[in-house]
């Protein structure tokens, strides 16, 4: 099989549009054209009834079955979230996902459903597809309130997350700093899980720690770190590193797993067990990066190598967060991180895969779904961030079906639908999959009930308010 040659751009770590990979067997180009290639609605008519259901009994078993939802917004009552709430039942980390990486009503209905599941369900950590470092930087603002929000997301959400510095994000990271200052002896978290950069804090954390605890490390620990630690901007640091050798960039992988290493097998020094796993913990985030980077990143072969690797290291990290914190988390990512199916041949294992692994029905995975709108994504072309906006999704779709229901916003638990819902559900179909980027030559074709436990549709979306430099 003959591929096209994989187009790599900075932001490959955070967006299914971002390595424009296209193949027969996987994806229909999509040439100038921002929806999905149609199935036309004769065809999707014939194929149901050769299966023994119509169209409209799957419409009148998801209508039979879907719990209205009544808003996004994050403030006021939260009552029509209590189906919601006993959807997730007594589970430890949720999945929310979204359909695009850029609008609002996504990204509000993740600060409407974490104040539910802190206020009703005993939740106390947002965990975000952001680097590790970013987050810590994040979680010590919620905390204690240092530092300035609008400069640490100035400085953090860049490059690869730029597109996490909006009105929205900024609201709920707010909320949480405001809920801390009423509740601090009990306090909500936010948590980057993903591996994309190591900020220069993160160096320092390990080294501080070194010289504390294991003074007899430091010179060897500080000649392994020597150079790597960041001195530019979040996003130049990661543009510039992907643009190493590859042999420069094994041998920095190298480096930063023996500090992982030596620490790791290190006992905590005077019993300061916590310290001590915090440390590692820093140790490893930098490794994660430095390994996921030492791959190439023009070799589809490797490009997908990455992804599994990043799903993991996301999945790990989380677990990590639960197992050593104690808190409930909700996870917020794109669907296809939080999806327990890999329905696309890059992403060959999914953190909501790997979280199902090692978690079981403590893991619950929500997607989440809309029928047209706008969102902010950056030009796979020239990098720009800009509004785009999708129509109505085509006959055949997906979301066609979904939209047909007669709520307009709604909760729909896939797992107990009636069977002609959950039959339908099970089949892959044309599906709005939009990442950071924009366009993209991909058609992702979706069976939403092996992707996900619990699905919120959309009507309508609109794109996020942008606050970065375009």
């Amino acid at each position: 099989m003959t591929r096209r040659k994989a187009v790599i751009i900075p932001s490959v770590l955070l967006t299914l549009g971002a390595v424009a990979v296209a193949t027969p067997a996987i994806a229909d180009a999509v040439k100038g054209s921002p929806t999905p290639a149609p199935v036309p609605a004769s065809t999707t008519l014939s194929r149901s009834a050769a299966s023994g259901q119509s169209l409209e009994s799957v419409v009148d078993a998801i209508e039979r079955s879907a719990r209205p939802l009544r808003s996004t917004d994050p403030e006021g009552g939260l009552r029509d979230l209590d189906a919601l709430g006993r959807m997730v039942g007594d589970a430890d980390v949720v999945g929310l996902g979204e359909a695009t990486h850029g609008s609002q009503d996504f990204f509000q209905m993740k600060h409407r459903l974490f104040r539910y599941l802190v206020e009703k369900k005993g939740f106390r950590t947002f965990s975000l597809e952001l680097a590790w470092s970013s987050g810590v930087r994040v979680d010590e603002y919620v905390l204690y309130g240092k530092g300035d929000l609008k400069d640490i997301a100035r400085e953090e959400f860049q490059g690869a997350y730029r597109i996490w510095n909006n009105q929205d994000y900024i609201d709920l990271i707010e909320w949480m700093r405001d809920y801390n200052r009423t509740h601090p002896k009990d306090p909500v978290r936010f948590m980057g899980n993903d591996m994309g950069y190591a900020g220069p804090e993160s160096y320092e954390r390990v080294t501080d720690h070194v010289a504390r605890e294991h003074p007899q490390l430091l010179d060897q620990v500080t000649e392994l770190y020597r150079g790597l630690a960041p001195t530019t901007d979040a996003g130049t640091y990661s543009d510039a590193y992907l643009k190493l050798p590859l042999a420069e960039r094994a041998e920095r992988a190298e480096r930063t797993r023996k500090v992982y290493e030596l620490l790791r097998d290190r006992r905590p020094a005077r019993g300061d067990k916590q310290a001590h796993l915090w440390a590692v913990q820093h140790a490893r985030a930098i490794h994660q990066m430095a390994e996921g980077y030492s791959l190439d990143v023009t070799d589809e072969a490797e490009v997908t190598k990455m992804m599994r690797m990043r799903d993991e290291v996301m999945a790990e990290n989380v677990a990590w967060w639960r197992k050593h914190t104690g808190d409930r988390i909700l996870l917020s990512a794109h669907n296809t991180h939080v999806s327990y199916d890999s329905f696309d041949e890059r992403y060959p294992k999914t953190q909501g895969s790997f979280l199902h692994d090692s978690l079981g029905k403590e893991y619950v995975s929500i997607g989440s779904s809309f029928h047209q709108g706008a969102f902010k994504a950056f030009g796979t072309d020239d990098n720009v961030m800009r509004t785009y906006r999708v129509g109505a999704a085509k006959p055949g779709s997906n979301e066609d079906t979904l939209d047909k229901v007669r709520q307009e916003d709604y909760i729909l638990d896939m797992r107990t639908a009636p069977n002609a819902a959950r039959a339908w559900l099970a089949k892959p179909r044309v599906t709005y999959n939009i990442g950071a980027g924009w366009p993209d030559p991909m058609t992702y074709r979706i069976g939403l009930g092996k992707a996900h436990d619990i699905l919120i549709h959309l009507n309508e979306v609109e794109a996020t308010e942008y606050l970065g430099t375009p």
